[in-house]
């Protein structure tokens, strides 16, 4: 455990959707200062907010907005604080999902589409590996055939954002297969997001969590 991360304030944002113990107790065994709550003014204060989701896109919007939570996570990332999703909470940040042919607008934080996976098995549920961007500081230290624990039957196939200013740092995309590539990670400035479970993923995902416990 890093000596700074025992010092770091994480609030999981308790919107209606997701394992919020789980990722409590996670963090907690990393080192985080750790606090379930849906209070804007305490999630907002926080070193780190990480944003959980579970179950459909459409639901999880909905739940986001009456909890302000769209509000929450735009104005911690214009005032550059750090911002985790993980798996409907990392889709969510999209521009938009597509379930069962109906679109949901997401939080448009990036451009770009959840859809369906096609895969001879859906949905994706187990352990898979990943290929970790060059550089990346989720991934720092974790082996190549690191395995990481997921659970979804749609994904982002097409990452769209492309970076014109030669000034601004390119964000970091993660990919993994399950019958075709996916976004499983993506890095850019103060917004993160898995779409695997790191609480739900072992050592490997308690590695990943102190890695970005230690970048707040």
């Amino acid at each position: 455990m890093s000596p700074s991360a025992s010092r770091k304030r994480v609030v999981v944002f308790d919107y209606g959707f997701g394992n919020v113990r789980s990722a409590e107790r996670a963090l907690a065994h990393v080192g985080a200062d750790v606090e379930i709550t849906r209070d804007f003014d305490r999630a907002m204060n926080a070193e780190g907010l990480l944003v959980p989701g579970v179950g459909a896109f459409a639901a999880c919007m909905a739940g986001l907005k009456e909890a302000r939570g769209d509000w929450l996570v735009g104005r911690r990332l214009a005032g550059g604080r750090p911002v985790m999703g993980i798996c409907v909470g990392m889709q969510i940040l999209f521009g938009r999902g597509i379930e069962h042919g109906v679109e949901t607008e997401g939080l448009d934080e990036w451009p770009g589409t959840v859809g369906p996976l096609k895969a001879d098995i859906v949905p994706h549920m187990g352990w898979n590996t990943v290929e970790a961007a060059e550089g990346s500081r989720l991934f720092a230290g974790l082996p190549a055939d690191a395995r990481y624990y997921f659970v979804h039957s749609y994904a982002v196939h097409d990452w769209e954002l492309e970076v014109g200013n030669p000034h601004l740092t390119a964000p970091k995309v993660t990919w993994a297969t399950h019958g075709e590539p996916f976004v499983a990670a993506v890095e850019n400035g103060p917004l993160c997001a898995t779409q695997f479970h790191p609480e739900k993923s072992g050592d490997a995902g308690a590695q990943l969590l102190t890695n970005w416990i230690n970048t707040l």
